[in-house]
């Protein structure tokens, strides 16, 4: 299974992963706003803790954002390709441009599968949520993204602010 829920063991990995990416690219990461990583021990620590209390239904959510399960692309091997979203509602700004699903695979391991799988699996986890559909968007010139969007069932709406946006019908 390609997806995997963060966890506290991987520091290194994601010092490795990190510099795979350039600024900007680092969609479904968790990483938005004024919380950007910080490269130290602590520093992920407090980070996997953020993404894992943004899931926990227990815990009152933040102030302007949606619950959100927060998952790591992996390969076959278990080795971290990628992050990926999956929002379990929509608020104005998600439903306009960012979606259910946001996901990115690091630069050096794309074209290789990793994104179709992750989407695929996520549409197991929202049909799992109760989620009936999603949507999921990229950017109008991200091609590639459009195409893995596509092969998982995606249906174009329309664009806006220069996103493509898809519905997909989840595994129910």
């Amino acid at each position: 299974m390609p997806l995997r829920a963060p966890d506290f063991a991987h520091f290194p990995e994601f010092c490795d992963l990190l510099a795979d990416y350039e600024p900007g690219e680092l969609h479904g990461s968790g990483f938005w706003g004024d919380r950007q990583p910080v490269l130290t021990t602590e520093g992920y620590r407090a980070w996997v803790e953020e993404l894992l209390a943004e899931g926990d239904e227990s815990l009152p959510a933040r102030e302007g954002r949606v619950r959100c399960s927060y998952f790591w692309i992996t390969d076959d091997d278990g080795t971290w390709v990628g992050f990926l979203a999956l929002r379990r509602t929509l608020n104005d700004f998600l439903l306009e441009e960012g979606g259910h699903i946001g996901y990115s695979v690091r630069s050096s391991r794309r074209r290789e599968g990793h994104a179709t799988r992750a989407l695929r699996d996520a549409l197991g986890e929202a049909a799992a949520l109760g989620l009936d559909r999603v949507l999921v968007t990229c950017d109008d010139d991200n091609a590639p993204s459009a195409r893995t969007i596509e092969s998982n069932g995606g249906t174009y709406e329309d664009s806006r602010n220069g996103k493509r946006r898809y519905w997909i019908r989840t595994h129910s």
